[in-house]
């Protein structure tokens, strides 16, 4: 017996070709501008543990009591990178619909379908962020349970074996929550927008469907997976060439800047952070467009998989919802 999501991996390559090609200048940038901020397809969070602590520092070079100040600016640092976090992430929860519906369509309008969702889009955030902050407050939590007393006193506050020993327990925290955000972004939101509900309501959905055909969502988890890391790697390789192709002319300016100008100088830095943030800035964009045929294939190859295990969620032939999302309740 075949499985839909294997099946459908073929059929995702055909959507993605057909949906961007010919090459659209506007359609390509505007679906660069939503791959910033949303994922791809299943990537299940991975965590390297390293249990030796140093022995030999000694606790009389710590700072145990920094000056106000520099406690002042490390929680502005840490406040306003909470702050960009939380906007970014708002963002990609109301991009998550723009994309979905962007492919349900066949036309990219990010303003058009932002305007739609982007209530859904904060019942998004608002359960992602439920779910994420128990794995945080975890992990969070078995790091300092090693770590703070031995920087303040020297000792570990648990046992290095205990400290390893908990590792399973933070890992399998993790695969869980790593699941159940990857499902949430490639069948949860579809179905929000399929049958105008909210997170809730459409995650029970899902969980029937998974309870009545879990064999074809776990061949999805695997095959995704599989396909995440396969046109991750394509990527870096593509974008990592085009990096270092980039670098020559940016050595090469950097270089004649140097000759001759002062480094010193407000002019020479000037230059200097100028053709740094050009080619950082280049590679970004080179990395966006990348990540278009990539995020593309992936969230057609997951909304394929969910029409074909379930045709009352299919939102590819279902046609366009027409519903605002006012009504829609978590």
């Amino acid at each position: 017996m075949s499985l839909h999501a294997v099946d459908n991996v073929e059929a995702a390559f055909d959507a993605t070709r057909s949906f961007l090609t010919p090459f659209e200048r506007g359609t390509w940038a505007r679906l660069a501008l939503v791959a910033l901020f949303v994922g791809g397809g299943v990537g299940l969070p991975t965590a390297q543990f390293n249990a030796s602590a140093p022995a030999d520092v000694p606790v009389g070079d710590l700072p145990v009591n920094p000056p106000v100040d520099l406690v002042t600016l490390v929680v502005a640092v840490v406040a306003v990178g909470l702050v960009l976090a939380a906007g970014f992430a708002l963002i990609g929860a109301v991009m998550e619909f723009v994309l979905v519906e962007s492919l349900r369509e066949g036309v990219v309008s990010v303003r058009r379908y932002w305007s739609r969702h982007w209530r859904r889009g904060l019942r998004l955030f608002g359960f992602r962020v439920a779910i994420g902050l128990p794995f945080l407050t975890l992990v969070v939590g078995w790091v300092a349970a090693l770590v703070l007393p031995l920087a303040a006193s020297g000792r570990p506050g648990i046992p290095v074996a205990a400290f390893v020993a908990l590792a399973p327990v933070v890992f399998v925290g993790g695969l869980l929550y790593g699941v159940v955000a990857a499902f949430t972004t490639a069948f949860v939101v579809p179905i929000m927008i399929r049958a105008d509900v909210g997170v809730l309501a459409a995650w029970r959905r899902l969980w029937g469907s998974v309870a009545s055909a879990w064999k074809e969502y776990l061949a999805y988890a695997v095959v995704a997976f599989l396909l995440t890391a396969a046109t991750g790697v394509v990527a870096a390789v593509a974008v990592g060439i085009v990096a270092v192709a980039l670098l020559v002319p940016a050595l090469v300016a950097a270089g004649v800047a140097y000759l001759t100008l002062t480094l010193s100088s407000a002019v020479g830095v000037a230059v200097v952070v100028g053709v740094a943030a050009a080619y950082a800035l280049a590679v970004l964009c080179v990395s966006l467009v990348v990540r278009v045929p990539v995020v593309t294939f992936l969230r057609y190859y997951a909304l394929l998989v969910l029409g074909d295990v379930e045709p009352a969620f299919d939102v590819l032939d279902g046609g366009p919802n027409g519903a605002d999302g006012d009504s829609a309740a978590a």
